[in-house]
C-alpha cells in the first residue's frame, strides 16, 4: 500500500452557540469501517502556515468562510488508512469561531466526495451522549475544555493512545 506522509492541519470550528460543525465520513475503498465524525481539515502546501491551510482546507471541505482563526490547541501524529491509502500525518490542530452556516462544499478532492455524506453542528452535550466513532479519535476527552473557552497556552498532544 502506497504511504502518504505529509503535515496536515484541521480545526475545531464553534459557532457562537458553541457547537462544533462534524463532517459525516465514511472510507469508499472499505465498506466494513463504521461511518464517523470528523473535523475538517487536510494536508499543508509546502510553504503554507496551518492558519491559512486550516481556512483554506475549511472553506474547501464546508463552504464556511470569514471564520475567526485561532491558535493551535491540540498535535498529533496519526497512521491510518482511507481510500485505499495508509497516511502518515502530523497534524496542527486550531481552533476557529464563526457565525454558523450550512454544509456546502466548494472543492472536494475525488476522496472526499466520496466519503463525505453531509454535516451538521453538534452541541457538547449532544456529541459526549453519542457512540458514533470521531476523529480526531480523542475529540470528546479533549473538547469540553475547548467549549469552555479554556484553551492551552501550547498545544496538547492528543495522539491516540
Amino acid at each position: 500500500m502506497w504511504t502518504l506522509k505529509r503535515p496536515a492541519a484541521r480545526v475545531v470550528v464553534l459557532d457562537r452557540e458553541n457547537r462544533i460543525f462534524l463532517i459525516n465520513g465514511r472510507d469508499p475503498a472499505d465498506a466494513s469501517k463504521e461511518p464517523w465524525l470528523e473535523i475538517p481539515g487536510g494536508g499543508i502546501d509546502p510553504g503554507e502556515d496551518s492558519a491559512v491551510a486550516v481556512a483554506r482546507e475549511l472553506y474547501e471541505e464546508t463552504g464556511i468562510e470569514n471564520a475567526e482563526i485561532g491558535p493551535v490547541i491540540w498535535v498529533q501524529h496519526v497512521e491510518f488508512e482511507f481510500g485505499g491509502i495508509h497516511f502518515d500525518s502530523d497534524e496542527k490542530i486550531h481552533v476557529a469561531w464563526c457565525d454558523g452556516g450550512e454544509w456546502r462544499p466548494k472543492h472536494l478532492e475525488f476522496l472526499e466526495a466520496q466519503a463525505f455524506s453531509g454535516a451538521e453542528w453538534w452541541t457538547l452535550d449532544d456529541l459526549l451522549a453519542s457512540d458514533k466513532p470521531v476523529l480526531p479519535v480523542r475529540l470528546r476527552e479533549f473538547l469540553p475544555d475547548i467549549v469552555a473557552g479554556n484553551l492551552p497556552e501550547t498545544p496538547i498532544d492528543i495522539a491516540p493512545a
